[in-house]
């Protein structure tokens, strides 16, 4: 027993966060990936940690029947960053998942009606259910679930990454829309839920004009609309939420938030919404940790961060290094195709899934983290590094993808007899 402790002690020991970096006891690694897209602060942040080892020593759980006063402080925290008319917050969630379950929860409750309309590629969340209305068939393959009503629709092609005719395939979309809507849903739909930015489908950036359509359409047919930020709130996209910056035509009901609010990766998770889609009693949708002291205090404290930090104000001024950074790795490397992106959050294709995990297993020897998409069946490669990164985090990041392609393009390379 004692011999399983001293190893549980060196296993979790050899880790060790520095800002954006990792240690792992045989190297140190930059992350360009926040973690899972959870650590907008990277792996440390000493003002962050200070409260939570306060609040840790006071108490680390409590029934949301004491927190609710502090779930309505984040609130007004979080006001200034809204869209119009988004004024109430839900407050018992530790994961994304169950915050985009609560959001149809209301959405269905609100409606009456139970569908969930979602795109192609997109990615909800890890239960039955948000795998269910989630774009990826191939996680559900051994798993059966069904919200009757729901369908999911094409994706247009990502406007930041040169798609052809970006108003046509929005037009498009939008058509087959109104067709799938008319003739195959009987009218059984409470929500249609999207990411801003495709996430885990490959950093998907849609074009403006379909978000205006979206919300056209949700309010023609009193649908709720969703946006799914866990992936793009809390600055990722150079603005609080994408629903007040690039997306702010998509005019959301509810806005669902999780990974990054919790700023060192403090799991927490929460729903804000329109004052009528307040429609939840306390036992319809809880969780056992929800609204528990050190997620609060982290949520909290992170939003303080951002803004006395100005960490808003640095995506913004450091977006189009990063992009032309980028970009001129695409020139120079003909691995590399299709960059684009906002803010902090950057992606990029591969020729082929194999040729993305090759190259992120090389950039971790370079000493990079870097992550795929669609759970290693995609071929892009994600980039976004914590919200803190500067000019030299960057120019770290761009030189070890450098140098990570350079490696991948050598003549002698295994990888260039598959090409």
């Amino acid at each position: 027993m004692k011999n399983n402790r001293d190893n549980f002690a060196a296993m979790i020991g050899r880790f060790k966060g520095d800002g954006p970096y990792l240690h792992d006891g045989d190297r140190v690694m930059i992350d360009a990936a926040s973690g899972t897209f959870n650590l907008p602060f990277g792996y440390t942040h000493p003002r962050l940690i200070n409260k939570l080892k306060e609040q840790i020593e006071r108490c680390a759980h409590l029934s949301s029947a004491y927190t609710k006063p502090m779930a309505e402080n984040i609130l007004l925290q979080l006001q200034p960053y809204l869209p119009t008319g988004i004024n109430r917050i839900w407050l018992r969630d530790v994961s994304g998942s169950g915050a985009v379950e609560g959001a149809i929860r209301m959405a269905q409750k609100y409606t009456g009606r139970s569908g969930v309309i979602s795109l192609f590629a997109s990615h909800h969340g890890q239960s039955l259910a948000t795998a269910t209305i989630s774009g990826n068939a191939f996680r559900l393959a051994n798993f059966s679930t069904h919200i009757e009503g729901s369908f999911k629709i094409p994706t247009p092609g990502s406007v930041l990454a040169g798609a052809a005719d970006a108003d046509g395939a929005t037009a498009n979309v939008i058509d087959e829309l109104e067709d799938f809507f008319c003739y195959g849903s009987s009218g059984n739909v409470a929500c249609l839920i999207m990411e801003p930015i495709q996430g885990n489908g490959g950093n998907v950036v849609l074009p403006v004009g379909f978000y205006r359509q979206i919300r056209e359409f949700c309010t023609r047919h009193d649908i709720v609309l969703i946006a799914d930020e866990v992936q793009t709130g809390f600055g990722r996209t150079g603005t609080f939420f994408a629903s007040t910056g690039y997306a702010n035509a998509l005019e959301p009901d509810i806005i669902v938030f999780a990974k990054g609010a919790g700023g060192v990766g403090i799991p927490t998770g929460g729903i804000l919404m329109k004052e009528k889609l307040d429609v939840l009693a306390a036992y319809e949708h809880s969780n056992t940790s929800g609204a528990n002291p050190l997620s609060l205090t982290a949520l909290h404290e992170t939003i303080a961060i951002i803004e006395d930090e100005r960490l808003l104000e640095n995506v913004q001024h450091h977006e189009a290094y990063l992009r032309d950074a980028l970009l001129d790795l695409q020139e120079k490397h003909p691995l590399i195709s299709g960059v684009r992106g906002l803010g902090y959050m950057f992606g990029f294709d591969t020729p082929s899934p194999a040729i993305a995990a090759q190259a992120i297993d090389l950039a971790a020897q370079q000493g990079l983290i870097i992550r795929g998409s669609r759970y290693g069946k995609g071929s892009a490669i994600k980039v976004r590094p914590p919200l803190t990164c500067t000019r030299p985090h960057l120019d770290d990041i761009i030189q070890k993808l450098d140098r990570t392609f350079t490696e991948l393009e050598r003549a002698d390379h295994p990888l260039q007899e598959a090409i």
